[in-house]
């Protein structure tokens, strides 16, 4: 067994041994340094920072090891930061592989995990945070910044710039394929730090790439590379629509042998694909081709690079956010298109962008060249195609009728291709910002806070102007702060301390955790307080659904979904034009009317008044937008499963993007609400939610419990290709029971709504139409509102659970408070435990 590392590290340090100790635990384990990993290897025990800007494939993680154990054996704390909770989870777990789990730590805002560890892996904003608290006291010896590119992303760039220009006693690791020229940032590094600052770039690829330009139809091209023996492909497209179009397209064509489909067959084994994109993707990946997006569940997207990793599939066809931080070795990249639509316009791609997924190619220990490829417009391909068929006859080729880029086409040619190849990465841009929470986490610092906010403000990265307008912004912001008594600006009575003879301390107390996790989380707080758990139904100043409203307080402070609120105000729209046309409404007024109609927003009226008046006095929370919306609630107020919500608001292609909030919602829900706000019903809400996201995909609570105990991750390398089946959903009986309700209620909102043909296809076997003609012979509508909810409408009947049978009764909330009017079911435990949701039956509707 090799040595771990750190038990290497010399006593007292030593550069000389550091490096030594570094480069024989490298060789034990199979990796020998490159050039360029052995000169930043130097550099860092040495002591210097290190802008490292090597292609992909040239072993950047292996050199932030290096600098980790570096030190760690100084007796220092590093931070490794990255832009995606994704890839810090994944380094998370690497480096809890070769550190151990009591050395590494965990921060992302919405989990924290071993926080006091000499290692610790963040998101960039945290680390951003924690420097504007702390400053140059920061318990932060070393920072490495892994796609130190985002650096000159306009919205999140600012997280990557505050460190470097308030921790100067750090030694910064910055690394990137694409950062192009860094002089300027490594000059002021120097500056600040009084380190040399070691720029190591320019470094030849392990392996090669060749690059060529296609002017052959997709499929074509794709057969060629297949008879070539290139694969595996990726297949880069810009939307996650044209990325599974291309993919259904190509399983026409013969990817893998008979051989390699049983081979994948295996592999997969009893892997459960149980959504519609499941079931499209079951059928693609025993192909031997992959789908790879944001919007797939993780587990899908896992598999996926899985049977990749293992070399099973030939072709995989996804979105360019291949290129950030995925382990997935590929051959060759066919780029489908040289433009794309950044969410503002349609434009060629920039060199950076273009050599981050270029240099997804080529594997190293695997292929000699890397092969990238990129399509001529699809008019320059037909033009091409046309003149081939026309071959040497002078005459056809005269009929040829050349087509040109439709209008408004953002289009390129292999001039532009050429350019692209030998383009050097932009120089970043800064983008530094100022928030009220930014200031008001330097002014907690103490000290001479006008000093350190003047420093902020005109000693960083950006030009002059900008600094004049930066500087601007924070004078509007200390005014609000001001205002709301948030901040006292005084004379300062101690000059020495506070050189421009101003002093500005806060008026209040701020959380430990101050901007890390949940910024709205005290609002939240402070709304929940407003709601009164033992109101009844009608009365208070909520829905009287005490358990619903603290789930919409919480979605109020999370992150919108933007394509959930899409299809949700879409379908609303329609039943808006639909009930309209139905009143005779006229056109004008009808699109007039459409205007006003958006996605489900409970409690608007009152978040946003609490909204109001918590601001008045912390200000610091309109940085961040509060923002009512109906995700949890809608799926539970509708009682649907996972599947079917993702159905009824078409979002198979988002369905990773519907269970990753659900997720967060169900953790924000658990974590931030006060124990003593919790009622029986709100515990129920919760533990349905977190079955119902664990039932879909395990692995995103799975992955919640491995952070807390690390032990219980496997390495890569022992991991199985089909992850476990969850614990079966029987055995939760709490979050069961809220299935078996829902399925119940589903019933009484169809019988509300009368739509017979929807309960028959549920029930066939009972005459649903029969039973509710003579319910609302004597009663004029069926209650569907809070009390119609309730738990104690439902009685449940476990005295056969031996025979795999619950019998369970859903009183129906007459008008007249009766009761007298039943719905009858079984709920089927072994199926319920196969499918992973409530499988119900219903036997009957009957009048007592």
């Amino acid at each position: 067994m090799t040595q771990p590392l750190l038990d290497r590290a010399p006593r007292p340090y030593d550069a000389d041994a550091m490096y030594d100790a570094f480069v024989e635990w490298a060789d034990d384990r199979g990796f020998g340094l490159y050039p360029a990993q052995d000169e930043a290897v130097i550099e860092i025990v040495s002591g210097a920072n290190v802008i490292l800007s090597t292609p992909t494939g040239t072993g950047k993680s292996l050199v932030a090891v290096a600098a980790h154990a570096t030190c760690v054996a100084r007796g220092g704390r590093s931070y490794y930061t990255a832009p995606i909770k994704a890839l810090v989870s994944e380094k998370f777990f690497q480096l809890v592989e070769i550190f151990g789990a009591a050395n590494v730590g965990m921060v992302t805002g919405d989990s924290s995990v071993n926080s006091d560890a000499p290692i610790i892996c963040c998101t960039a904003e945290i680390l951003a945070n924690l420097a504007l608290r702390h400053g140059a006291d920061a318990e932060v010896d070393q920072v490495v910044m892994d796609e130190f590119h985002f650096y000159g992303d306009p919205d999140r760039g600012w997280a990557w710039q505050v460190p470097l220009i308030t921790l100067p006693r750090v030694q910064f690791v910055l690394m990137s394929a694409t950062l192009g020229d860094v002089d300027a940032i490594a000059d002021d590094l120097s500056r600040r730090t009084g380190r040399p600052t070691a720029q190591v770039t320019g470094v030849e690829r392990p392996v090669p790439l060749h690059y060529s330009y296609a002017k052959t139809p997709v499929q074509e091209t794709v057969e060629e590379l297949l008879e070539t023996r290139q694969a595996p492909v990726y297949i880069v497209h810009f939307s996650q629509a044209a990325a599974m179009e291309r993919a259904q397209a190509l399983s026409s064509i013969r990817v893998v042998t008979r051989e390699q489909r049983d081979e994948i067959a295996e592999a997969i084994g009893g892997f459960r694909f149980t959504t519609a994109f499941g079931k499209t993707l079951s059928r693609l990946v025993r192909a031997g081709i992959g789908v790879h997006h944001a919007g797939m569940l993780p587990r899908y997207r896992r598999l996926v690079e899985t049977l990749a990793q293992r070399g099973l599939l030939r072709v995989i066809c996804g979105t360019d956010t291949l290129g950030v931080g995925i382990n997935v070795p590929i051959r060759s990249v066919l780029i489908t298109a040289l433009s794309k639509f950044d969410g503002q316009r349609m434009r060629q791609l920039s060199a950076r962008e273009f050599h981050q997924i270029a240099g997804r190619a080529g594997r190293a220990g695997y292929d000699t060249a890397g092969t990238v490829i990129v399509l001529a417009p699809d008019h320059e391909i037909e033009n091409e195609t046309a003149v081939r068929k026309a071959g040497d006859d002078p005459k056809k080729l005269k009929k040829v009728v050349r087509k040109k880029a439709p209008a408004g086409f953002v289009t390129w040619s292999e001039v532009s291709f050429d350019r692209l190849i030998v383009a050097v990465p932009e120089a970043l841009t800064p983008h530094l910002k100022l928030t009220a929470a930014m200031l008001i986490n330097v002014i907690a610092r103490g000290g001479d806070v006008v000093g350190d906010i003047r420093a902020l403000v005109f000693d960083n990265h950006e030009s002059r102007a900008r600094r004049f307008e930066l500087a601007r912004r924070a004078l509007e912001i200390l005014r609000t702060l001001r205002d709301a008594e948030v901040v006292v600006i005084a004379p300062a009575a101690d000059t020495e301390a506070h050189p421009l003879g101003v002093e500005l301390h806060l008026t209040v107390d701020l959380q430990p955790n101050f901007a890390l996790n949940q910024p709205l989380s005290p609002f939240a707080l402070a709304a929940i307080e407003l709601l009164d758990p033992d109101a009844a139904p009608g009365t208070g100043i909520a829905t009287g659904h005490y358990a619903l409203d603290v789930v919409s307080v919480i979605e109020s402070t999370l992150d919108d979904p933007r394509p959930i609120l899409s299809q949700q105000q879409y379908k609303a729209r329609g039943e808006a034009v639909a009930a309209m046309k139905q009143d005779g409404v006229e056109y004008e007024q009808r699109m007039e009317a459409l205007e006003e109609v958006t996605w489900p927003k409970p409690l608007d009226e009152l978040l946003h008044q609490a909204f109001e008046t918590f601001a008045s006095s912390q200000p610091w929370v309109r940085d961040f937008a509060l923002s009512p919306k109906s995700v949890v609630r809608d799926m539970f107020e509708r009682s649907m499963s996972f599947g079917e919500y993702v159905s009824y608001y078409q979002l198979a292609r988002s369905e990773g993007l519907v269970l990753r909030y659900l997720s967060d919602a169900f953790r924000a829900v658990r974590q931030t609400v006060p124990d003593d706000a919790k009622d029986e019903e709100l515990l129920d809400v919760i533990e349905w939610l977190g079955e119902l996201v664990r039932q879909v995909d395990s692995s995103l609570v799975d992955e919640w419990a491995e952070l807390i105990d690390p032990s219980a991750h496997l390495p890569e390398d022992e991991q199985a290709v089909v992850p476990p089946a969850p614990p079966s959903v029987v055995t939760n009986r709490r979050a069961f029971t809220v299935l078996v309700r829902n399925e119940l209620f589903r019933r009484v909102q169809l019988a509300a709504l009368e739509r017979d043909e929807e309960l028959a296809e549920l029930d066939p076997e009972v005459d649903w139409p029969g039973a509710l003609d003579r319910y609302y012979d004597e009663h004029d509508e069926i209650g569907t509102g809070p009390a119609a909810r309730s738990p104690r409408l439902v009685a449940i009947d476990e005295s056969d659970a031996s025979s795999g049978i619950w019998r369970v009764e859903q009183t129906i909330d007459d008008p007249a408070g009766d009761h007298d009017w039943r719905i009858r079911a079984e709920v089927d435990l072994e199926a319920s435990a196969e499918e992973g949701v409530a499988v119900v039956k219903v036997t009957g509707v009957v009048r007592l």
